[in-house]
C-alpha cells in the first residue's frame, strides 16, 4: 500500500494505490463509503455548506496532492457526485485522477482522515505529500 496524508482545514486525506484488478466499474467518478458519507454530512452541516470540493494542486516531490474544501455550487466544468444525500464537487482538473476512486474516512488513536483508494496512482513520494498518476 502507498499512503499519502494530505491535511486541509481540520481533516486530512490519504491516497492509496490499488491494483487495477480490484477496480469495480462505477457510474460515478468517485464513490463514498458509509463512513465517508457520515463524516461529510457531519462537517458540511456544521459549516452550513452544500458539500465538499475535491481538487488537485501541484505540490511535493512527486507531483500532485488532493485538496478538500467546502463548496456551495459547482463551477462551470465541475463534476458533481451525489450519494446518500452528500454532494462532492470534483474540479475538472482533478477528474481524470479520481475516476474509479473510493473515498473512505477512518479514525484511530492518532488521526482521523479521508482516504482516497485510488487505482490510478502510479507512485507516491516518501515525504507523504504527493502522488503521481
Amino acid at each position: 500500500w502507498y499512503q499519502r496524508r494530505v491535511r486541509v482545514m481540520s481533516f486530512g486525506a490519504t491516497v492509496r494505490a490499488m491494483n487495477r484488478s480490484r477496480l469495480i466499474p462505477s457510474r460515478a467518478a468517485l464513490t463514498l463509503t458509509p463512513a465517508a458519507v457520515k463524516k461529510v454530512l457531519q462537517i458540511t452541516e456544521k459549516k452550513g455548506s452544500q458539500g465538499l470540493k475535491v481538487s488537485v494542486k501541484t505540490r511535493g516531490c512527486n507531483g500532485l496532492t488532493y485538496v478538500l474544501d467546502y463548496c456551495d455550487y459547482a463551477a462551470k466544468f465541475d463534476e458533481v457526485v451525489e450519494q446518500d444525500g452528500v454532494k462532492i464537487f470534483i474540479d475538472s482538473k482533478a477528474l481524470m485522477t479520481l475516476i474509479g476512486t473510493e473515498m473512505d474516512y477512518t479514525t484511530d488513536k492518532l488521526t482521523s482522515e479521508f482516504i482516497f483508494n485510488n487505482p490510478n496512482v502510479k507512485g507516491t513520494c516518501g515525504c507523504g505529500e504527493s502522488f503521481s498518476v
